[in-house]
């Protein structure tokens, strides 16, 4: 198939740069067959059953930009250069992070950059256009200097119209957000409150948690026009033994399995690619585009994407391409707002046995 296939005019008033509020708030448009229905998140009580599994990416969104001064000895005294940072992810030491930095040419192997008067960082070398830093903290320490001195690292589409800021840190986060590692936030879980997480709790809807630690090549634009061609980006990712029997009974049961998530998706049907789900532990390259056999989701909850992206080519295998044009164009006449910060969509394909 062509890149052309995935494409789509979006008008740019449609692109949210900040989430609803309450976050339960957010519109859902539902999708069933032929038919398509407008909602809002916490009509999700209606439409997950009793018996029904969702799967929730707990990965948590680290504050991974930063911004410092590179200070530098010339001949006509101290200078000091402003570097900005985005950590992509820890090496194997942990004291080290591969990072995109600006303006990479201003900073030398060797050199140091303040992030704050707790953090700083040497670089230790470049690779395929990544700087690799080297902090003087890590562990607890570390995360508590990030914490201190990091932004949040919004996409490109928002922090193109402004800049992150102190809201951020509560908005781009999950309400389960438990192990750190995420450079993205999984959006489609942050419609979820305690409120709703309650109801459909009471509703007899069960829960299990996976890590997926979304990384920036999440955003990274497709450069092929046959998609046969895309090197997807891999990213880490975990299936407890607890999770595999948790989505396994259900199956057995007769319930959906329903992830939050293309992140929860690709996690997932990675871990069941030979059939029945299993542990699983590793980095996840996979690439799902129509044709693909699914094998655990029996549907998906999922915010609106980019044109052109990975992620329309996956939500075009699951319901078919043409059900997907037509689903982004009643959600564009409809004025559901798009992206990372925008509504929700609930798909739910033909069950297999219909």
């Amino acid at each position: 198939m062509k890149l052309s296939d995935f494409d789509f005019a979006l008008p740019k008033h449609l692109i949210a740069v900040r989430p609803a509020q309450p976050r339960s708030s957010a519109r859902l448009l539902v999708a069933q067959g032929d038919m398509i229905l407008d909602a809002r998140v916490t009509d999700l009580v209606e439409w997950i059953q009793p018996g029904d599994r969702l799967v929730l990416n707990d990965t948590r969104v680290i504050p991974a930009r930063l911004s410092g001064l590179r200070h530098r000895l010339s001949d006509q005294g101290p200078v000091a250069a402003k570097i900005e940072a985005t950590l992509l992810e820890p090496q194997a030491d942990g004291a080290v992070w591969s990072a995109l930095v600006k303006p990479l040419k201003k900073l030398k192997p060797g050199e140091q950059v303040v992030f704050s008067d707790d953090l700083t960082a040497t670089l230790e070398g470049v690779a395929q256009g990544q700087a690799f830093l080297r902090f003087n903290l890590t562990g607890e320490d570390f995360d508590a200097a990030l914490n201190a001195a990091g932004a949040m690292p919004l996409p490109p589409y928002i922090a193109a119209k402004r800049a992150a800021d102190a809201q951020d840190l509560t908005d781009y986060q999950t309400v389960w957000a438990k192990n750190s590692g995420a450079v993205a936030a999984p959006t489609a879980s942050l419609h979820f409150d305690g409120a709703l997480l309650e109801a459909l709790s009471a509703r007899g809807v069960t829960f299990t948690n996976v890590t997926l630690h979304v990384g920036a090549g999440t955003f990274l634009p497709v450069k092929v026009d046959d998609i046969a061609d895309h090197k997807m980006h891999a990213e880490w990712g975990q299936v407890s033994a607890q999770a595999a029997r948790e989505i396994n009974a259900t199956k057995a049961a007769g319930g959906r399995v329903i992830p939050v998530g293309t992140t929860a998706l690709r996690l997932i049907e990675t871990a069941a690619r030979e059939g029945a789900i299993t542990a699983w532990e590793g980095d996840t390259d996979i690439f799902i585009t129509p044709g693909f056999r699914f094998n655990v989701a029996d549907a998906l909850m999922t915010n609106f994407h980019l044109p052109r992206s990975t992620l329309m080519m996956l939500v075009s295998a699951l319901m078919g391409a043409e059900t997907i044009r037509t689903i982004y164009s009643h959600a564009i006449d409809q004025n559901y707002r798009f992206f990372s910060y925008g509504d929700a969509s609930l798909l739910i394909p033909p069950r297999k046995s219909d």
